[in-house]
């Protein structure tokens, strides 16, 4: 029990030095070829799939039944909350649009995000 508590505190540390950039980055322009994301529109912008992660763990969600922190990642691993479910969330909490759940590059990068915490989680 004592490990999980370190690995939460540790998460939650990490979690808040990246707030201030999250914070400063709200939204990405899919017109800026570095970060494009596939969309119908070129003139749509949304958050990047790093801050719909970080939203999730941090309880953003909880409304549309996401949970928070170390229940979502474990939750992630057995496989009872995938990407998908996130991103479904994040369209139902008006923090994403609704094309964005057709793209598959845009859901993967969500889940990539959840293994990244997963993976940091292990080390």
């Amino acid at each position: 029990m004592k490990i999980i508590n370190l690995i939460n505190s540790a998460l939650i540390v990490a979690c808040i030095a990246f707030l201030p950039a999250i914070v400063d980055a709200q939204a990405v322009n899919t017109n800026n070829s570095a970060e494009q994301i596939n969309t119908d529109s070129s003139n749509v912008s949304y958050l990047q799939p790093f801050n719909i992660a970080f939203l999730a763990y941090k309880g953003a969600f909880k409304e549309q039944g996401i949970p928070s922190a170390g229940r979502l990642i474990s939750e992630f691993q057995i496989g009872n909350v995938t990407a998908k479910d996130v991103v479904e969330a994040a369209i139902k909490a008006k923090k994403l649009p609704v094309q964005v759940l057709n793209d598959r590059g845009y859901v993967n990068a969500v889940e990539s995000q959840f293994r990244s915490m997963i993976d940091g989680i292990s080390q």
